[in-house]
């Protein structure tokens, strides 16, 4: 059974309240399909604080969303910036049902605690990227000042087929507590990937 899943990003241990994941994660809940009236994630929906919250290695994030989450091929994840870079890692080997990204990245940005987070000491493999998701959409803002806007567009030329949404004005995402651009974009995903 599909579920829905977010992984935050890196600086947040009070997840479960922060920013716009509770919101989206009830909103999505709580979503029916609009032809069955069943729900469109029967199996639930995952929204904890990771282990290691600040530095967000690699190594243990992933670990956790493997062992701990057990993210499988029915699922649709959200990752926000470190998480949406934590993601990118995940499905370079395992597959999903959907990606949203938001304020996603691909290069340690020149930033030491970056480097040493573990995902950018190698290339990225965009083919098996791309591959393993039936669908990715990428929400990025020109304002995100953490992560420069040449970045965010370069990570949407290299995944095949993206929906890429650029929204004025909306920064790094951490200033709101609603979020229903991605809530409409994956129930409107998740009606085509049914049909």
């Amino acid at each position: 059974m599909s579920r829905i899943a977010l992984i935050p990003g890196n600086g947040n241990d009070h997840v479960e309240t922060s920013m716009w994941y509770p919101s989206v994660i009830a909103a999505l809940t709580e979503a029916k399909d609009n032809k069955t009236g069943q729900p469109l994630f029967p199996g639930g929906s995952v929204l904890r604080t990771f282990p290691d919250p600040f530095d967000a290695h690699e190594h243990i994030w992933i670990d956790f969303m493997e062992d701990e989450l057990e993210l499988g091929e029915k699922d649709v994840v959200i990752g926000h910036s470190s998480g949406a870079a934590a993601i990118l890692r995940y499905i370079e080997t395992r597959k999903v049902l959907g990606v949203v990204l938001v304020s996603a990245y691909h290069s340690d940005l020149g930033d030491a605690s970056e480097r040493e987070a573990g995902y950018f000491n190698r290339p990225w493999n965009w083919d098996a990227i791309s591959a393993n998701a039936k669908w990715i959409t990428q929400f990025s803002s020109p304002s995100d000042r953490l992560v420069p806007i040449d970045e965010q567009r370069q990570v949407a030329s290299k995944i095949a087929a993206v929906d890429y949404i650029e929204l004025p004005g909306r920064g790094h995402f951490t200033r709101d507590i609603d979020f229903p651009e991605l809530v409409e974009n994956v129930i409107k995903k998740m009606a085509t990937s049914s049909e």
